[in-house]
């Protein structure tokens, strides 16, 4: 995956656009995305950050084929925990930054892709755009934030829903349900998210780190510790044999058969 970046006055514009058409990450390419928001974030030059894909594919999250040489090699665990090492605090940060984040969603989104999404402040797509977790038909527990984060856009039933039934929404549904907040024809995806972004991003600094921090707080359960429990419950579902049930099913374009697992294995 490449990294783009285009400087729109204040509004930084950053792309992921991946060697293959699902736009996903791996070791390097997730941290690639990192350390690009992360120096963003650093830059007081910059005050808003427009988040967007190429193609058809916002962002798929984990490389599929990263996981198959992993279980390969006996290192899915520790491949899991270096992922999430990296996504979550960056995730952590978006949150917390004065920098105001606006994903222009052009096409699907899930996984921890969509998860990138969701830890944005808003959330912009275009018609093409699809929203789906796709970690159960993986065998995984969901990261990446979306526990924490779903709920809290779409209520917990909802978010329940979507993960049991594996559902994928399209961009009318997410806008339906408050996943996205706003759906546009795919040509003004760009224009509009730049000039949301320089919107929200002309206030105080002091204004937008306190106001998100404040309207984060609204929970039981704060987001790192949520992000931490996340992280151990996928971590100890990558080393199942579900999951390797569920990547063999993906490699090979067909349904997950989850039925002769026991509890026990």
């Amino acid at each position: 995956m490449t990294v783009d970046v285009a400087r729109e006055g204040s509004t930084a514009v950053v792309t992921m656009s991946g060697t293959t058409s699902r736009n996903a990450f791996d070791s390097s390419s997730i941290a690639l995305i990192s350390s690009t928001l992360n120096s963003l974030m650093d830059d007081s030059a910059v005050s808003s950050v427009v988040l967007t894909g190429s193609g058809r594919v916002f962002c798929a999250g984990a490389d599929i084929e990263s996981f198959q040489h992993a279980i390969e090699e006996g290192s899915i665990g520790e491949l899991v925990m270096e992922l999430t090492g990296i996504l979550h605090p960056l995730l952590v940060r978006m949150r917390r930054d004065s920098t105001v984040f606006v994903a222009a969603i052009n096409g699907a989104a899930a996984g921890g892709g969509l998860g990138l999404a969701l830890a944005c402040d808003t959330r912009i797509a275009s018609n093409e755009a699809r929203l789906a977790s796709a970690f159960f038909r993986l065998g995984l527990s969901p990261d990446g934030g979306t526990t924490w984060l779903l709920p809290r856009l779409v209520g917990v039933q909802r978010a329940r829903n979507f993960l049991f039934n594996d559902e994928t929404w399209d961009a009318s549904t997410a806008l339906q349900v408050g996943a996205v907040d706003e759906l546009v024809d795919s040509k003004e995806l760009l224009p509009r998210a730049i000039r949301v972004a320089m919107e929200w991003g002309k206030w105080a600094n002091h204004s937008k780190n306190s106001t998100k921090q404040l309207l984060d707080s609204q929970s039981s359960t704060f987001f790192e510790t949520q992000l931490e429990f996340e992280r151990m419950l996928i971590t100890q579902s990558s080393m199942t044999p579900e999951f390797l049930e569920g990547v063999k099913a993906f490699q090979e374009k067909r349904s997950p058969d989850f039925s002769h697992f026991s509890e026990e294995e």
